[in-house]
């Protein structure tokens, strides 16, 4: 049996990610809060700011996906390589 390991840089790029996309969600908020904008851009900045909600909730489930494998090993806490269902390391 093969053990795929995450590349380091992968991981990170990740993190950059979706520390990206919050900042970027958590300013559409900001934006639509001030009521400024016209109802073209406030349909604009939900459609993108429903799309961020769903990478960034993707992800978090990710890492609590990975956590439960972690805590299901019983007394010994064991990693285990998580892929997300539909995704090829190659």
């Amino acid at each position: 049996m093969t053990e795929k390991k995450e590349k380091p840089e992968k991981k990170e790029k990740d993190e950059q990610k979706f520390e990206e996309a919050l900042e970027r969600l958590e300013k559409i908020v900001r934006e639509m809060e001030e009521g400024s904008l016209s109802l073209e851009q406030m349909m604009a900045h939900f459609e993108e700011g429903s799309k961020l909600v769903k990478y960034c909730s993707d992800k978090l489930n990710e890492v609590e996906r990975r956590i439960e494998i972690l805590l299901k090993k019983g007394d010994e806490i064991v990693a285990e390589p998580f892929e997300p269902p539909g995704e090829e390391n190659t």
